[in-house]
């Protein structure tokens, strides 16, 4: 690599290759070193996203869209789905779940607000139905239900559901109820979340609002070494600052 005679030393042919390669190697690592240390200053590259289907339509997916706005370089996988997603097999940086958490859960949790329940039905359909006073009203009326829901989340009182499992109109997802009732089919038991601007302008009523199951919590979660760069970091700021209004 060096030649060497009593007064000095030079470079012989493959000292001088194996030195420019050097500095290319350096210059990549200093470059590699920049583009992770600005990963950790700003928000950039992707993020994978679980919601459960309506609470992700209806709020996750706006909040998510703001996000982007701030942040541009942030690139977001939103998935919807009702079933049990594991977060870590299946490769997502967050989860946002409804309900009780364990006790032991494996996962960093942020409040996010509470998901609330509503029943409501259509003028039409309370012109012609007398709008129930009390829950042993409803075996009269024409319900609506959620499968999912009723397999899921049953509302109950011990062992006793008390929404009607004999329904006119049964279905897996919560926007096609709502058309449903919006139609006039009959009473439906939903998430605020998905009625309110229904309920707001008149197109449904809501009822029996001394009746209505417990709010439960939703929370944001996420593995505990997922806060090393910007775009974990300002994604959980965000939701904890914008999601608590959103939910209201």
């Amino acid at each position: 690599m060096l030649q060497r005679n009593t007064r000095r030393q030079h470079l012989t042919e493959a000292g001088k290759t194996w030195y420019q390669d050097s500095l290319g190697v350096m210059a990549a690592l200093r470059s590699a070193e920049g583009r992770i240390e600005s990963l950790r200053q700003f928000p950039a590259g992707s993020l994978r996203i679980s919601a459960p289907t309506t609470l992700g339509s209806c709020v996750v997916a706006s909040l998510c869209s703001e996000f982007q706005l701030r942040y541009p370089e942030v690139y977001i996988e939103l998935e919807l789905s009702d079933r049990f997603v594991d977060p870590i097999a299946e490769g997502f940086d967050f989860a946002i779940r409804v309900g009780q958490l364990p006790d032991d859960s494996p996962f960093v949790a942020q409040r996010l607000g509470d998901y609330k329940m509503v029943i409501a039905a259509s003028a039409d359909y309370l012109s012609s139905h007398p709008a129930p006073q009390s829950m042993a009203d409803l075996p009269a009326h024409r319900c609506l239900r959620n499968t999912l829901w009723n397999k899921r989340n049953a509302w109950r009182s011990g062992s006793l559901p008390l929404w009607p499992e004999n329904t006119v109109f049964s279905c897996n997802d919560g926007h096609a109820l709502r058309r449903a009732a919006l139609a006039g089919a009959g009473l439906i038991l939903q998430p605020q979340l998905l009625l309110a601007d229904d309920i707001r302008q008149g197109r449904l009523i809501s009822l029996l609002e001394h009746a209505l199951p417990a709010p439960r919590p939703i929370h944001l979660l996420w593995r505990q070494d997922v806060r090393a760069s910007a775009k974990h970091r300002s994604f959980i700021d965000w939701m904890r600052e914008q999601a608590p209004a959103a939910l209201a």
